[in-house]
């Protein structure tokens, strides 16, 4: 098993850069504001050979308020999962109360504990590190997690001796499943019921959640990668001092593209909203699979249970392939059937089509409905054959398909659909015109 190593150190030390900068991506979100870190965000490290798992950690602070207290329990947790910890504190900043109480704090943990001094950028090393060496920690380490100096130098003597792993895809064979919403509508909470456990931190207040956090779960033999992401709220709400939200919708949203199946959250007590719509619109452009989970169902007298699902048949038309799910994420009740339609919804978007079955369906779908004239002549659509999976494509060949109506390729796609028992996932159909060898003679 590869080496578990924690990052820790109060707010705005460059953990997050760190982490960034270690697994040579922009899995963290980074910004100029404290606190922006929150959940634990797992990584992928190999440098020269050396090969371990990142954690990286919200700032630890003396706060006393609920949010702070959870960001602590989070980081608390990667502590005693790892086998070594990064003590980061700031070059510029030298040694402040809150580094003190920490270190204090991991002497009990009892870890292998490096410290390293970040943001050294064109200072003495020397100089920048004496403040560091009252914390008792050993020798200090100078970097600059923002321009890379002295990274390597630091994962080396993390491990002096390298650990090849054969390279493999992180994530190979495992479906990766999104949790999408807007905020507060029980996404975390969903995550902790699925896991089992209190993994991403849920509060009352909007856009908790920043990152989009990666976590693996095993169910029945099957393996999967849960994301859970941050709350997309409209434009217009988003003020111009909330820079870490701004970032965590480009998350989501790159989470999304990511994702092998999308399941959407929407708070039943509030219905569909517009950006609801939306973001499912996102969803479908991006042809991801899809399963509706229709959230804090529980309390809810039987009138207002039957407005919502008339507001959900009304507004989410577009998007009818996918199976609806009423459920309570804080009681469980519901979540277990989620993962049915999960594995639906996968194995439906990666099934391969065959050519014969796509052009037996195509002739039964004219005969069914006859594609329109135009200029006096039938468009005449030939043969259909697969273009790919994830999701399905179908690629149909015929004379003036140009002329096609969507409201007849929109006809094909549902007949398609529904006679392969496609669920859960958008069926694309494209139109190519057959060549005719005469018409350069």
């Amino acid at each position: 098993m590869l080496p578990v190593v924690a990052i820790v150190g109060r707010p705005n030390v460059g953990k997050s850069t760190l982490f960034n900068r270690l697994t040579r991506s922009r899995a963290a979100v980074i910004s100029d504001h404290p606190g922006t870190t929150r959940d634990r965000q797992y990584g992928d490290v190999n440098i020269e050979g050396r090969r371990f798992i990142i954690i990286d950690t919200g700032g630890i602070t003396e706060e006393t308020d609920s949010m702070g207290d959870l960001i602590t329990q989070q980081a608390a947790q990667a502590i005693e999962d790892a086998d070594k910890v990064l003590f980061l504190i700031d070059g510029r900043a030298g040694v402040t109360p809150e580094d003190r109480l920490i270190a204090k704090d991991l002497r009990r943990a009892g870890k292998s504990i490096l410290l390293v001094v970040n943001k050294t950028e064109g200072l003495d090393p020397d100089i920048s590190t004496t403040d560091a060496h009252e914390l008792g920690m050993g020798v200090p380490i100078p970097i600059s997690s923002a321009h890379g100096s002295g990274v390597n130098d630091l994962v080396t003597t993390l491990f002096p001796e390298q650990n090849p792993v054969e390279a493999t895809n992180e994530f190979a064979g495992q479906i990766k499943l999104a949790i999408v919403g807007r905020p507060n509508v029980g996404k975390s909470t969903l995550t902790n019921r699925m896991l089992g456990e209190d993994r991403v931190i849920v509060h009352d207040t909007p856009g908790t959640t920043r990152d989009s956090i990666y976590i693996p779960l095993q169910r029945f033999d099957t393996n999967y990668v849960l994301i859970d992401t941050a709350g997309i709220r409209k434009r217009k709400k988003v003020r111009d001092s909330e820079v870490p939200e701004k970032f965590s919708v480009v998350k989501t949203l790159q989470s999304i593209k990511d994702a092998n199946v999308v399941l959407y959250i929407i708070d039943a007590r509030l219905g569909v909203s517009e950006q609801d719509m939306k973001l499912l619109g996102f969803v479908l452009e991006c042809g991801k699979a899809l399963v509706l989970g229709i959230n804090k169902w529980d309390d809810m007298s039987e009138e207002a249970r039957d407005h919502a699902r008339n507001t959900i048949d009304r507004h989410l038309d577009f998007v009818k392939f996918a199976r609806v799910h009423f459920i309570s994420a804080l009681h469980g009740s519901g979540v277990g059937n989620l993962f049915d339609s999960v594995n639906e919804a996968y194995e439906c978007a990666m099934r391969k089509l065959s050519t014969p079955q796509l052009t037996k369906l195509l002739q039964q779908a004219q005969v069914t409905h006859s594609p329109p004239l135009v200029h006096g002549r039938r468009v005449k659509l030939r043969y259909a054959h697969p273009g790919g999976h994830n999701p399905p494509l179908i690629i149909i060949h015929g004379n003036q398909v140009k002329a096609l109506p969507e409201s007849y390729k929109k006809f094909l796609a549902n007949y398609y659909q529904t006679k392969l028992k496609l669920y859960g996932t958008p069926v694309c159909v494209e139109f190519k015109s057959s060549d005719n060898p005469f018409v350069k003679k």
